[in-house]
This record gives structure tokens, sequence and C-alpha cells, in this order.
């Protein structure tokens, strides 16, 4: 039956390094945002500016052409996160 070491300093499994376990490349976190969603932010910007300036353009127009945008962006980064996935 093994025991525990009561003193400190006692066996320890080895290091990589002097680095804890899980941080050998760094703590990697994720961007929040990135370049698609900067030009998705963008062109929402552009419409919203049109919808203001423009008299052709009204509230239902502009609801419907972010809505057509929204959908055609959260298809797209399936698409692209569904071409990472590794078969098994």
């Amino acid at each position: 039956m093994t025991t525990t070491p009561t003193e400190p300093g006692g066996t320890r499994p080895p290091s990589m390094g002097g680095m804890a376990p899980g941080t050998w490349a760094g703590a990697r976190m994720p961007i929040p945002g990135n370049a698609e969603f900067a030009v998705y932010f963008l062109i929402e910007l552009i419409f919203a500016l049109i919808w203001i300036v423009a008299d052709s353009v009204d509230t239902r127009q502009w609801v419907l052409y972010t809505t057509i945008l929204t959908a055609f962006y959260i298809l797209s980064r399936g698409i692209a996160k569904a071409s990472r996935v590794l078969e098994q």
C-alpha cells in the first residue's frame, strides 16, 4: 500500500521545462470576432446609413436585407466550420 508524502517537496512528476501541464504553448484564448464579422458589421453599418439617408428604403426593406445578410453570414460560418471537421 502506498502512502502520500507528508513532507513538502515530496515526489512530484517530472515537469516539462518548468511549465505546468497544459501550458506548453501558452494559454490560447479565442479572440472574439474575426475578419468576416468585421465585414458583416461594416455592411450592416452601410445598410443603416442607407436606411437613414435614402427615402426609397423603408424599415421593412432594411429589415429584409439585414435578415438575408444575417442568414447568409450564419450559413457561410457553418460551411466554414463544417469543412474543418475531420472524418473519423
